[in-house]
């Protein structure tokens, strides 16, 4: 009995551990202006960051290249509007973003 409840405490820990990360990702996107192009679920201006998770799982560079299109801007991927460099992001702090985005199904 002790140890199922031991067991189902760990649990919970590690979904409120999670869910509290993820909120600081969604967080840094708000202060860094993201979420004025982009959403988690909708495409906005820009692509939903799940669609994007969507594109790019499985690819090995595909942390890198995000990265660098957070950092410098990029267009002719998902349509006509190009997305600026966002000025605002270092290197961290879009690598941060960049893993929680590819994290998201």
């Amino acid at each position: 009995m002790k140890r199922s409840l031991l067991v189902c405490l760990a649990i919970g820990a590690l979904a409120s551990s999670a869910a509290m990360a993820a909120n600081s990702e969604l967080e840094l996107a708000k202060a860094k202006n993201c979420l004025a192009c982009h959403s988690v679920a909708n495409k906005v201006v820009g692509p939903a960051y799940k669609d994007v998770a969507a594109k790019y799982a499985g690819q090995k560079d595909a942390e890198n290249k995000l990265v660098q299109k957070v950092m410098k801007g990029g267009s002719g991927v998902w349509g006509a509007v190009p997305m600026p460099a966002n000025t605002q992001v270092n290197e961290t702090e879009a690598r941060t973003l960049v893993r929680w985005i590819l994290s998201l199904k």
